[in-house]
């Protein structure tokens, strides 16, 4: 009997450290990664393809740089390759495409991109596609300072006006754009119009008060990112003003302003008046305290 029971706590403990070492062993989770796809044309000129990849981190998405993309149209082979993309430290990566597609691009008015990630030792193989139709933007002005945008897609082999997609009207600025008044977006009509009146007339352009005028659809389900862009003379005139031998806070240090320069040397000859006092009085005191 005691023998048996030698036998079953051997057996036990054997299972136990078998089962503690596979666990030991055992590789690491690999992480799943989100890829999203966004299709911009800029100007009616060549696409381009915005990738971004993240993945989620107790409960939050980060960004994933150094992933290796594959980018493809409408099939994985080697005649609709777009190009490898790897995503940079914000998780993005940028792709144009290429000339060697251009026979596919011609067959459709609607095309479907492909971007694949193999997999690596930190995170499992993904995917992801977007399907876009072909679509493109113009933009003109009227005399009244009246902003019309048109909303075209390809269909067959013609350009069809579309309604109802939501264009923006705006000011191409350096941080952001600016609508071209207090509405946001404009709605296109059955001739695929969208129209709206310009009321930034303040707003400071070049020498020549030229200013940019942009119509954009902004991350639409069929067309993506379409934006178109015109210069017009609307702005406020600018002419810069030469300030470099001024008196001014931002000239060199002979050329700061008057009041400044009494103020600096007001409060240094004040605070040197007083310690200046301090001592001449530690001497007083001292005299003072021999004599006594």
């Amino acid at each position: 009997m005691k023998s048996l029971n030698k036998i079953l706590t051997g057996v036990l403990s054997f299972i136990l450290v078998l089962t503690s070492y596979n666990g030991f062993s055992q590789a690491p989770e690999k992480g799943d990664l989100n890829i999203a796809i966004n299709y911009f044309i800029i100007n009616n000129k060549v696409p381009y393809l915005l990738i971004k990849v993240n993945t989620k981190v107790n409960g939050k998405f980060k960004n994933v740089a150094g992933v290796g993309l594959k980018l493809f149209l409408d099939k994985d082979s080697m005649g609709t390759f777009i190009g490898n993309a790897v995503t940079n430290e914000k998780g993005l990566a940028i792709s144009y495409i290429p000339t060697s597609v251009k026979k596919e691009w011609g067959t459709s008015v609607k095309h479907t991109f492909l971007a694949t990630f193999d997999g690596d030792k930190k995170y499992n193989a993904s995917k992801a596609d977007l399907t876009v139709a072909k679509a493109k933007i113009l933009i003109d002005i009227s005399s009244d300072k009246s902003v019309t945008a048109s909303v075209f897609e390809m269909k067959d082999t013609t350009w069809t006006p579309v309604k109802g997609v939501d264009v923006v009207l705006a000011v191409k600025r350096m941080d952001a754009d600016l609508p071209i008044n207090e509405k946001p977006t404009f709605t296109t009509d059955s001739t695929g119009k969208a129209s709206g009146d310009f009321k930034r007339d303040s707003i400071p352009g070049g020498a020549n008060g030229n200013i940019t005028l942009v119509a954009k659809i902004v991350d639409n389900d069929q067309y993506g990112n379409l934006v178109i862009e015109k210069t017009v003379p609307w702005g406020a005139k600018f002419v810069p003003v030469n300030t470099f031998n001024r008196r001014t806070l931002f000239a060199t240090r002979n050329k700061a302003p008057i009041w400044l320069l009494f103020i600096a040397y007001g409060i240094a000859i004040t605070v040197w008046g007083v310690l200046i006092m301090l001592v001449f009085n530690l001497f007083r005191i001292k005299k003072l305290g021999e004599t006594v």
